[in-house]
């Protein structure tokens, strides 16, 4: 069986990749909220998107933030579901 955290973050990172090309244009250096596989809002910093994250999925907070560029990268503890009590 599938960790719920593992599946949220492989499932928000396999639909962000996806994405991501046809993303680039219109929002480079923007940061992508997920949930779900879907991109919820798009956010000026990393910060802004993980606080808006916070508020939106209260209590499990179970999202990913992922930054538009020409090719994914990791933000570390950003780009990783975050479930906290």
């Amino acid at each position: 069986m599938t960790d719920p955290l593992r599946q949220q973050l492989e499932d928000n990172y396999k639909a962000f990749q996806a994405q991501l090309p046809s993303l680039v244009s219109s929002q480079r250096g923007k940061f992508a909220l997920m949930r779900h596989g879907q991109i919820v809002e798009f956010f000026d910093t990393a910060r802004d998107a993980y606080v808006a994250g916070q508020k939106l999925f209260a209590p499990d907070r179970l999202f990913s933030v992922q930054e538009v560029t020409d090719t994914p990268v990791d933000l570390g503890f950003f780009s990783h579901a975050v479930p906290q009590p």
